[in-house]
């Protein structure tokens, strides 16, 4: 077994211990090939990490073994990769900015499988600059949450909102709504909330807000609860730790219609595919303002 593998990236050398280990057994995916996986994604996906707070997924052992999540950055981490303080309610945080391939690389090293990240940037980490919608079915119905995502789509559209779309490679879908960082994370979290209500009370036996399980039955639960300070969201092109490695990919509203989308559709093995075009290229050229948004939601309310 090869001990070690260079990785050249971002005019650095990364080394990959134990390059050989399967991080999905069952799947033959090796650290090495996660590292080329992220290598080959990075220049779509570093625009969707660069400057925002980072909390590690690590499975040193592989998705079979031990795991945990991590926000401060460990001590023997490099020196030249980036870090920021946030404070917190009793101290501070050390997270970690992705700002380029070859700190991507050395979390795989590190047994990070999935990156997630803030909905704020560093600079202004309590003005989020993204808005996000967690689709979570009740099972694995995708036709469910496919309905949700268009009905909130549209939703949207009413209120002169942009979206984007993306599969989270677990349950449900994510969308997403750019924002201008003018409001706080309170404001916004109000506004997500107007909008899921309004959109339940629409389709009461389909749709929740309710956050207790017991509560939901079989309705689909529109999430909203990321929208918060140190809340994170799984990032756009990450892998997820379960059979297949399944990817969070970002995908465009017109697959979503035509009905061939589901949450665990792409993995690392098919995304190299789908990185010619960028799906959301457009939608987050510029940050909306949620005030007229707000005016016309209470509107329809």
């Amino acid at each position: 077994m090869t001990a070690t593998r260079d990785f050249n990236a971002s005019g650095r050398t990364v080394r990959v211990s134990r390059p050989d280990k399967a991080l999905f057994p069952d799947d033959g995916i090796t650290k090495a090939d996660l590292a080329r996986y992220y290598r080959t994604v990075a220049h779509r996906m570093l625009p969707q990490l660069r400057g925002r707070p980072l909390m590690l997924e690590r499975h040193p052992d592989g998705i079979g073994g031990m795991s945990f999540m991590q926000k401060d950055v460990p001590e023997h981490f490099p020196d030249w990769i980036h870090r920021v303080e946030l404070p917190k309610r009793q101290g501070t945080v050390t997270y970690l900015l992705c700002d380029d391939t070859a700190t991507l690389l050395y979390l795989v090293d590190q047994g990070c499988i999935t990156p997630h990240r803030f909905l704020s940037r560093a600079d202004r980490p309590d003005h989020p600059d993204r808005l996000i919608f967690d689709l979570d079915p009740a099972g694995d119905d995708v036709a469910q949450v496919r309905i949700a995502a268009l009905l909130l789509r549209d939703l949207l559209e009413q209120l002169r909102l942009p979206s984007a779309v993306m599969t989270t490679g677990s349950r449900g879908l994510h969308v997403l709504v750019p924002l201008d960082r003018s409001a706080s994370f309170d404001d916004v979290r109000a506004f997500a909330r107007g909008v899921a209500e309004h959109l339940a009370a629409g389709r009461p036996d389909t749709l929740t807000t309710e956050v207790r399980k017991e509560a939901r039955k079989k309705r689909l639960y529109l999430d909203i609860q990321r929208n918060a300070y140190a809340q994170t969201a799984v990032a756009p092109f990450a892998v997820r730790a379960r059979p297949g490695a399944p990817v969070a990919a970002p995908v465009t509203w017109a697959e979503v219609e035509a009905g061939d989308i589901g949450a665990r559709s792409f993995t690392v093995n098919d995304m190299s595919a789908r990185l010619e075009e960028n799906p959301w290229q457009k939608v987050f050229r510029r940050g909306r303002s949620l005030g007229p948004a707000r005016r016309r939601l209470d509107a329809l309310r």
